[in-house]
């Protein structure tokens, strides 16, 4: 998801530092015009565009196979890709929760040796405080929820799916110093709103420009998790830009955590 967005501009700023940065994204166009960019800016040539379409399993496959071809080295994997779309995917999975959680949990299982072969390593998974209102249900996991706002209530299920994601994966990774950390970035004013119902659009927008975040700030929290020194002892917990918070109540629960991590391996075929 670094094509635009949070995701951008956490590359921009990686490419400063003076990282190898992969883009992973969709489209091959913007991809590479972003990575172009990047590379412009910051005089960084270690900057490249690598095809990657998370409501495709194939394509999470294609990709894993591919980078683990081609780059030795992976120090961190920031999964920032979401939409909150409506739809279904070529998996038969609900657009958002295949996009949001399926497909960047099968890609993070298919780089995790790579990640602890190179530790210490991190995973930053971005999630949203709308996992506030997230309703996992381990027996219906993947599909959309029923009711007038369910595409709307299927982004918060997959929000809370993140939280859950890196709550499980820093309790089985714990002993090989790969650490993750999920985080809500704030409320940025990105193209994530494309997506708003055509009769909320006129409300919407005009609040984020006047009132969000732009990308650049929503993007300093992951920044943080991804290169701070000293989070090793706080893997798997839940950020905001004030440091270290508790998500709310489902995002804690463990024994949720574990049943989505189980229900996920068996919807992505591991």
């Amino acid at each position: 998801g670094g094509s635009s967005g949070i995701g951008a501009a956490t590359a921009l700023e990686l490419a400063r530092c003076g990282a190898r940065v992969i883009l992973a994204t969709r489209s091959a166009r913007r991809g590479e015009a972003a990575a172009s960019r990047i590379r412009r800016d910051t005089g960084n040539n270690e900057v490249r565009f690598m095809h990657l379409d998370l409501a495709s399993l194939r394509s999470v496959r294609a990709f894993a196979s591919t980078f683990l071809r081609q780059e030795p080295q992976l120090h961190l994997l920031i999964n920032n890709a979401g939409v909150s779309a409506g739809g279904t995917t070529e998996d038969g999975f609900s657009l958002p929760f295949q996009v949001n959680h399926l497909g960047h949990f099968l890609l993070t299982h298919l780089l995790l040796e790579r990640l602890r072969s190179c530790a210490p390593s991190r995973v930053v998974i971005v999630a949203s405080s709308a996992h506030c209102a997230g309703r996992l249900h381990p027996e219906s996991l993947g599909r959309p929820p029923s009711g007038l706002f369910s595409t709307f209530q299927d982004y918060c299920d997959s929000k809370l799916a993140n939280v859950l994601h890196a709550r499980e994966l820093a309790t089985r990774e714990q002993g090989t110093q790969v650490t993750c950390y999920a985080v809500h970035p704030g409320f940025v004013n990105t193209s994530l709103f494309r997506h708003a119902p055509l009769w909320l659009k006129p409300l919407l927008l005009p609040l984020a420009w006047l009132l969000f975040l732009d990308a650049s700030e929503g993007a300093r929290v992951v920044l943080d998790c991804a290169t701070q020194d000293g989070l090793e002892p706080l893997s798997g917990r839940y950020f905001t830009d004030c440091g270290p918070r508790l998500p709310w109540p489902a995002g804690r629960d463990d024994r949720l955590a574990r049943a989505l991590w189980e229900g996920s391996e068996r919807l992505v075929g591991l």
